[in-house]
């Protein structure tokens, strides 16, 4: 009779924590895959940037720069039927150099003039500013982390060979998320127009990525909510976290690819960059920047960033 009872009781205690579990896996959807606001990130130390950086990002001339600018606006339609929204602006003097950029979590477009003023208005490039599914401008209920949005920018990037010539040189620019979008589209068959890839503090999957920050942010290990998260991520928005990977998609790299990162990166640590240059099937180079967390090394170091992209493109770039 008492082990009949107690059977019952361990039964009772598998479904609850079963339920728990599954409540859990929906709450982490909502909280980093849906798309809205995510306040969970505010005061979070790993994104604290230095007072230099925090001046530039939210004051920097480079705002009023944007602002000044006569961005077309130019469209597509996503494989998955999305309206997605890009910003290009035509170089001063007539090229077929292209720099297509892409933003961070919860980003927009046209925080990455940052970027895009250098190669607007020092490098002569065209730019393009799109805006990612689940982001800004765009449409989609739901944010990919560069899985989805890897199919995305192939059409951006056919959309700039239609548009500005066939003879189009264009370089990806990517930073956080951005990052590891544009690495998550050197594995697929790119034309040849595709001459380099610049990515600034890319994670190497969604996986480890959600498993990092669930022990830092929640303190819970990633068993198991992730297995089940990436369960509910598969059957709401069409992508595992397992299978949305930048180390699998660099394995099939035939274009070469700049790696930068900060030493002080506790949001996406300084392994991610180097564990994907380590595994990149193109040539690669892998800058590392001291003093320098999450995303900033552009603002704090960006004489010596200039520098290494400036000799990257031109050791690259027809």
């Amino acid at each position: 009779m008492k082990r009949k009872i107690w059977w019952k009781i361990g039964i009772g205690i598998i479904i609850l924590l079963f339920i728990i579990n599954g409540i859990a896996s929906f709450y982490f959807y909502t909280l980093a895959i849906e798309r809205g606001p995510k306040d969970f990130l505010n005061g979070n130390e790993d994104l604290e940037v230095s007072a230099e950086a925090m001046s530039e990002f939210t004051e920097g001339t480079w705002r009023d720069w944007v602002g000044e600018q006569d961005f077309d606006e130019w469209e597509i339609t996503s494989y998955d039927d999305l309206t997605l929204k890009g910003y290009y602006l035509e170089a001063k003097e007539p090229t077929n150099k292209t720099v297509i950029l892409a933003h961070g979590y919860l980003g927009n477009a046209k925080q990455m003039g940052l970027y895009g003023q250098h190669y607007y208005e020092e490098l002569g490039y065209n730019l393009l500013m799109p805006d990612a599914r689940g982001h800004g401008q765009s449409g989609g209920d739901y944010i990919g982390f560069g899985w989805h949005d890897r199919l995305d920018y192939l059409d951006w990037i056919d959309q700039v060979i239609e548009k500005v010539g066939s003879d189009s040189e264009i370089i990806l620019h990517g930073v956080s998320m951005g990052a590891a979008t544009v690495l998550m589209t050197s594995g697929e068959d790119l034309p040849a127009n595709v001459q380099a890839i610049v990515a600034d503090s890319p994670y190497t999957n969604v996986k480890e990525l959600f498993s990092y920050q669930l022990e830092r942010m929640f303190h819970l290990p990633d068993f198991p909510v992730l297995p089940t998260t990436s369960l509910v991520t598969k059957l709401r928005a069409g992508y595992s976290l397992t299978e949305a990977s930048a180390l699998d998609q660099v394995k099939k790299a035939e274009v070469p690819i700049l790696y930068i990162h900060g030493n002080d990166d506790t949001f996406v640590p300084t392994e991610n960059a180097k564990t994907l240059y380590k595994h990149t099937g193109s040539e690669a180079d892998l800058v590392l920047f001291d003093g320098s967390s999450h995303g900033e090394a552009f603002v704090i170091h960006q004489e010596r960033y200039i520098e290494e992209l400036t000799s990257f493109l031109q050791t690259y770039m027809k």
